[in-house]
């Protein structure tokens, strides 16, 4: 199975609006921080650690989006295959970001299947301006 495979079985996992939360996503954060008690922590990095671990490949152990920065194998944009980890920049902040799984790549836009998308796992498309990195795990 690969990582693709993988995050495309929870498509539709989602936060629970309101006091309770998911426990699915709350344990996945847990994974990378132990002090995670909610499901209302930014939460995509979280999502590529768990299908990392559960598939024994390198994974950044922090829930902190550009941490997949130092992570596997440098890619440019033309060679990005599915399922490579991608790495965006969000807003203006210098340490914020986004991250997800390559699904495609079209005229403008890249494609990732991540978490924490619209407060869940789905396939959404980004500015291929915001990539600050793509990464493959072996």
């Amino acid at each position: 199975m690969t990582l693709y495979e993988l995050a495309q079985r929870f498509v539709g996992v989602k936060e629970i609006t309101g006091a309770n939360d998911n426990p699915l996503i709350v344990w996945m954060s847990q994974l990378s921080n132990p002090a995670t008690a909610d499901d209302e922590t930014p939460w995509c990095s979280a999502f590529v650690n768990m299908c990392a671990w559960i598939l024994r490949l390198p994974r950044s152990k922090s829930n902190a989006a550009r941490s997949w920065l130092k992570v596997g194998i440098p890619i440019v944009l033309p060679d990005a295959e599915i399922g490579d980890v991608v790495i965006l920049s969000r807003g203006t902040s210098p340490t914020a970001g986004h991250v997800g799984f390559f699904a495609a790549h079209e005229g403008d836009s890249v494609l990732l299947l991540a978490g924490n998308q619209n407060n869940e796992v789905n396939i959404s498309a980004f500015p291929i301006g915001r990539i600050l990195g793509i990464r493959r795990l072996t």
